[in-house]
């Protein structure tokens, strides 16, 4: 079997340089990658450049190597077609089957998954147009990544930066490994939570715990892969945004607690992976917490936190909605979770035993999947992406049908 086929095309922005990163990942990973950029790309980053990287040749126009049909035969040939930058211009040109160069006559013969990963000023996203072009090729079955915040050209800063380049290269490969057929999540708006709250104490200290959110992050890689419109809330991760991810950033319990509930109220799914801080300190100290000689510290007075996940599967955002919660466990795994499932109201509880190297901090878990309806799903140790894909398969046969169906490629 031969290597998968990528066409990288690059459209005219100045974030084009950052496509070299990307396509650095995916030739090392074992991909055959052809660069179509646009000739306004060619303004960032020289032909010769794009050549040696990719070892293929590179062309612009449909005019370039006539006799074997380029504006066909590179689209025909693709596994994957993925456009990063892809400009306001080039999303319009998408949306609307306009092909005036080769890469949108490529775009236009693609039958395999396309990814655009946009990159411009803020008021170029957020306006009308581009915001129907962007729904347009989703409701068709591209996977158009959400653009990170950050600093853009000049001093502006906002919504518009291309998202990091290797996070860009995992939707990619995720997107490969599912194939055309498997973005059953497009037109879905679902939100996740991960990481560990922290309680603060005083200016230095503060109520934690071990996780490290990377379990969260999995499950926003693969739903952006799988075509959802991802909102994440991540509680002290100090990881890289997943690309196509809206991050939104907090840190104690009441702080996610407002976060997902906003977020959550237009949600098709919301997936508390998050560990949550169960108490927190009744008093907060303005200053330091001193240690004085001769002394026992005084005892630590907790009180409760909002229970998250329990006013979620409540209060459901809107009908329909599937409620997943986690479950971490040290003892009789499965009766405390079934129990906790029962308490809590949601749809499916995701129950893992966790202490000497399980699951907090890792790159595997295992877990069983339980659901409100009886059902016990056991999941056998392996990467979180594949925990993370499991779980979306349980939550996607249990929602209901979408109002906007995704059109067939």
């Amino acid at each position: 079997m031969g290597k998968p086929q990528v066409v990288l095309g690059v459209a005219g922005g100045i974030a084009a340089y950052k496509a070299c990163e990307l396509l650095r990942r995916l030739t090392e990973s074992g991909h055959s990658v052809r660069v179509v950029p646009t000739e306004s790309a060619l303004h960032f980053v020289g032909e010769a450049t794009w050549s040696a990287l990719s070892g293929n040749p590179v062309s612009t126009r449909v005019w370039d190597d006539v006799h074997e049909v380029p504006h066909v035969r590179i689209g025909q040939h693709a596994d994957l077609v993925v456009v990063a930058p892809a400009t306001a211009d080039l999303l319009a040109k998408a949306a609307h089957g306009l092909a005036d160069d080769l890469l949108t006559n490529t775009l236009l013969t693609a039958r395999c998954p396309v990814v655009f990963a946009p990159a411009m000023h803020t008021e170029m996203w957020e306006h009308p147009a581009t915001q129907e072009n962007v729904a347009t090729l989703r409701r068709r079955g591209s996977v158009v990544i959400e653009p990170a915040v950050g600093r853009l050209t000049g001093v502006d800063t906002g919504k518009g930066r291309l998202p990091d380049p290797a996070e860009i290269y995992e939707v990619c490969r995720r997107v490969l490994s599912r194939g055309p057929a498997e973005r059953d999540l497009a037109g879905r708006h679902v939100v996740i939570s991960a990481g560990g709250t922290r309680e603060p104490l005083d200016p230095v200290r503060y109520l934690g715990n071990r996780s490290s959110g990377k379990q969260g992050y999995a499950l926003a890689r693969t739903a952006v892969a799988r075509g959802a419109r991802v909102t994440l809330v991540a509680a002290n991760t100090g990881l890289s945004d997943p690309a196509g991810a809206d991050v939104l950033t907090v840190g104690t319990a009441e702080q996610l607690r407002e976060a997902v509930l906003k977020a959550a109220a237009d949600a098709d799914a919301v997936v508390m992976a998050a560990a949550v801080a169960d108490f927190r300190p009744a008093h907060y100290a303005a200053g330091k917490i001193k240690k004085k000689d001769g002394e026992e510290p005084a005892p630590l007075e907790l009180v409760r936190n909002p229970d998250i996940l329990a006013e979620l599967s409540a209060h459901r955002g809107r009908p329909g909605q599937l409620v997943v919660g986690f479950a971490a466990e040290t003892d009789d795994v499965l009766v405390n979770g079934r129990a906790k499932l029962a308490r809590k109201g949601c749809d499916l509880l995701v129950v893992n035993e966790v202490g000497d190297g399980k699951a907090f901090g890792t790159e595997e878990n295992e877990a069983v999947v339980l659901g409100a309806d009886g059902s016990e799903t056991p999941v056998p140790y392996g990467p979180k992406e594949d925990l993370a894909d499991r779980i979306w398969d349980l939550v996607g046969e249990r929602l209901p049908e979408s109002d906007a169906p995704v059109e067939a490629k």
